[in-house]
């Protein structure tokens, strides 16, 4: 039996995959059962920030798996308290709750926001603003907030005390926070990724945070995607010059390790308290090694500066393809919208000639590893070239 079909048989099918097994992966090129090579532009959906066993991620993750690999939170590790407070000192926060998703990042979030109001206003005051078009997580309670109802059949009922008004929209959104007194956070990504690359107007973003600080308001920002270097930025909140009071962190924060983060600003940094929440696996050391070579290398002088040099050089390749109508994005999260092509048969097409990439709506999805060299670009960008023809 091959590995797809032991797989198919054994392994739920809640996947649209393509039939290949890759095996193994060393810097930017990943390597299928066959041998067969593949530059990767989609990094594990953003996760592989510094790309396939980078040697210093690899070799902190192996010290950790000898040393200690799991102790349950009830105890203290050193790995762990290291990293929150570099975390912290890089975004600005407070202080961090660690999981092991982005929904969970963002359950921790939701949690969060409700105990603040509660805590200051009691039970009535609930209700959390998304935005049309967002994807904030597959558990109940982020499915409930995800602004896509596409994503929203099957799973009858969900989480009360959520709205969504649409992105960019200043209206509606003044209009919903006057007249909803329940309102007691609005959660946001600065780019929809899942929803097609879409990178919110620093109007709108700015309109969120005057409405939210004049209405003791919580703003979450949901950077499960955006984060850790990934639009050039530590943080794309610092692209926006504004501080949220929650922001969520997970895919490329730990280089492929399962890991979510949910920081919290001084105003509401002490609200969750002992019982109210936690996670088995929440801050694994062997997780925390992997973050804090991440780390590392994306706060490496110059390394920030170098996405956004590979960012220009991206949109500068793709502008040379009659067949690319435009660029959505920020840093090396980019959607490339076609003129006549669907993105989903480039994919497949694109897998079959060595490169791998991602889609998003009717977008081209770029997620390469921050690591990615202007030589693997060309030739990643050589065979989008000749598909796009």
């Amino acid at each position: 039996m091959s590995t797809i079909e032991k797989f198919n048989e054994h392994v739920m099918q809640t996947y649209g995959r393509l039939p290949i097994v890759l095996e193994k992966g060393k810097g930017r090129e990943a390597v299928d059962e066959n041998g067969k090579e593949y530059i990767d532009f989609g990094s594990g959906i953003g996760t592989n920030s510094l790309g396939y066993c980078d040697d210093k991620w690899a070799d902190a993750v192996c010290a950790q798996v000898r040393s200690i690999q799991h102790t349950s939170n009830y105890f203290y590790t050193k790995v762990q308290a290291d990293f929150a407070e570099r975390l912290c000192a890089v975004t600005g926060y407070k202080n961090v709750f660690f999981g092991n998703s982005g929904a969970e990042a963002n359950e921790c979030a939701i949690k969060l926001a409700r105990k603040y109001s509660f805590d200051k206003y009691g039970k009535c005051r609930h209700t959390i603003v998304t935005l049309v078009n967002s994807f904030h997580g597959r558990t109940i309670a982020t499915l409930s907030a995800t602004g896509q109802e596409v994503f929203h059949n099957y799973f009858f009922p969900f989480v009360e005390g959520f709205v969504n008004t649409p992105a960019n929209d200043i209206e509606a959104l003044r209009k919903v926070i006057s007249e909803d007194k329940t309102v007691c956070a609005v959660m946001f990504e600065f780019v929809q990724g899942e929803g097609g690359v879409n990178p919110l107007d620093k109007a709108f973003v700015e309109e969120i945070f005057k409405l939210c600080g004049e209405n003791d308001i919580l703003t979450i920002a949901d950077e499960v995607q955006t984060g850790v270097g990934r639009t050039g930025t530590f943080l794309a909140s610092e692209q926006y010059g504004v501080k949220p009071d929650i922001t969520s962190l997970a895919k490329g924060i730990a280089g492929g390790v399962p890991m979510g983060a949910c920081l919290a600003s001084e105003k509401c940094a002490d609200v969750l308290v002992k019982g109210t929440h936690g996670s088995t696996f929440g801050g694994n050391p062997i997780a925390c090694a992997g973050a804090n070579a991440v780390l590392d290398r994306v706060t490496e002088k110059g390394f920030l500066e170098d996405v956004m040099k590979k960012s220009e050089y991206f949109k500068k390749k793709l502008a040379e393809i009659p067949e690319v109508e435009g660029v959505d994005g920020l840093g090396l999260m980019l959607g490339v919208r076609l003129k006549t092509k669907k993105a989903a048969d480039i994919l497949t097409a694109a897998a079959e000639k060595g490169l791998l990439i991602l889609t998003a709506k009717e977008k081209l999805r770029f997620l390469p590893p921050l690591t990615i060299t202007y030589e693997e670009i060309d030739k990643g960008m050589e065979i989008l070239g000749e598909l796009l023809k």
